[in-house]
């Protein structure tokens, strides 16, 4: 079977569908992995995987997020990062869907996440069948609100009524743009209606790549939304850390990691003298990664690293609680502290918190030397719930569920 895997955004979005795109190509598909061209290393590069195909899109998730316009977007709010999506893509947005067209055009089976709604264009387009990949649990239910909704509980009703909410906002804000490029790029008809609500109608199925454990699965999904578990990149088995960082790393006591991926402070000094002066209240050491500290004896500045080959000798984790570095902290079995800029960000600080595997979030914009000290003296306290987690976490096998699932169908 030909499978086109789209992979959209930053890194945290970009493992998982490089995970399944190379399962599918171990078992003799042929697979085309669509994504950003920074990622080309990470998605064959370092790895020598049957099947897999990568094509380039021109589009540079980082450079946008790095940019001033990216930076004053990710700080705007829910209703300014809906307004902001389309302020900042649809300049580029043409040659996005130009490039996807040509890489899904000859696929007889095309995986793509909901925003955009490639896979239901490419279906009209070619006629192939399509399936939705979640890297939160984003199907309604009266469980829990939308993740990207900044609260515990709405209530039962309020809590199904918020994603309606926020993909029919979505929706009035993506339908011009998306309805206008239907039309000029691959030569189709308006949608009448929400792509989201559209898709439901028509069953198409979706696979979640987060672990029941972490989010079990609500009792009034429909039977098309699966939870299939992590969808995890096994390590390089060439990959090493860097000399300094190595070095680093056996010249004491597991350190503390602190790091907020693309997500950029207002005041990334502040921020950094703030997390200088934790570490140095709770006695603990660190690496740093993106945030502009000095190397010492008890602090290490990093570059990109691995995460799953990082986090397992950390003492605890320090992070902005996106999707893919949730993951990867829990799964290393060591205790997070989450520190939540916006989006669904509260939302996997609340649920470490729940799991006991690590304190109640930490807001970035209430982040101070005495709040994050705080937090890291109570780091032991979580060390047991958080190994047992990561060791059941280990033995998961969410790709190999959702590839299943998909040859099953």
């Amino acid at each position: 079977m030909r499978v086109a895997v789209l992979a959209m955004g930053s890194r945290g979005d970009i493992q998982p569908c490089v995970a399944l795109a190379q399962e599918f190509g171990a078992r003799g598909h042929e697979v085309t992995l669509v994504a950003p061209e920074r990622y080309e290393r990470l998605a064959v590069g370092r790895y020598e995987r049957p099947g897999v195909r990568f094509a380039a899109l021109g589009v540079d998730p980082v450079a946008i997020v790095e940019s001033e316009e990216g930076q004053a977007w990710l700080r705007s709010g829910p209703l300014g990062f809906v307004r902001g999506l389309r302020a900042v893509v649809e300049p580029l947005a043409a040659t996005l869907l130009t490039e996807v067209d040509a890489a899904c055009a000859d696929a007889e089976l095309v995986l793509a996440p909901a925003l955009g709604s490639f896979g239901r264009h490419l279906h009209e387009r070619y006629g192939m069948p399509y399936g939705i990949l979640q890297f939160q649990p984003s199907e309604p239910t009266g469980e829990f609100p939308n993740p990207l909704i900044p609260r515990r509980t709405l209530g039962r009703i309020g809590n199904r009524a918020s994603y309606a909410a926020v993909e029919r906002l979505g929706w009035l804000m993506l339908a011009p743009m998306v309805n206008r490029l239907r039309g000029q790029v691959l030569g189709l008809r308006p949608l009448r209606g929400s792509p989201f609500a559209a898709d439901r109608r028509d069953r198409v199925p979706v696979l979640c790549g987060v672990s029941p454990l972490v989010v079990p699965r609500p009792y009034d999904w429909p039977d098309y939304v699966h939870l299939t578990g992590y969808w995890c990149l096994s390590p390089d088995p060439g990959s090493s850390l860097p000399s300094d960082l190595a070095g680093f790393l056996d010249d004491g006591p597991p350190p503390v990691y602190v790091g907020f991926g693309s997500m950029v402070p207002d005041e990334p000094e502040a921020v950094a003298e703030q997390v200088v002066a934790a570490v140095r209240l709770a006695g603990v050491r660190a690496v740093v990664q993106g945030l502009p500290v000095a190397a010492s004896a008890d602090v290490c500045p990093v570059g990109e690293v691995t995460h799953e080959v990082l986090f397992p000798r950390m003492a605890a984790v320090v992070h902005h609680g996106g999707a893919g570095t949730t993951a990867a902290g829990l799964a290393a079995g060591v205790p997070n502290v989450v520190c939540p800029f916006f989006s669904d960000q509260p939302f996997w600080g609340r649920r470490v918190a729940v799991l006991g595997a690590g304190p109640p979030p930490l807001p970035i914009r209430a982040l101070s030397g005495r709040s994050l000290a705080a937090r890291l003296r109570a780091v032991p306290e979580y060390n047991d719930k958080a190994a047992q987690l990561g060791k059941l976490l280990k033995v998961e096998r969410g790709v190999k569920n959702a590839v299943d699932l998909i040859e099953g169908s």
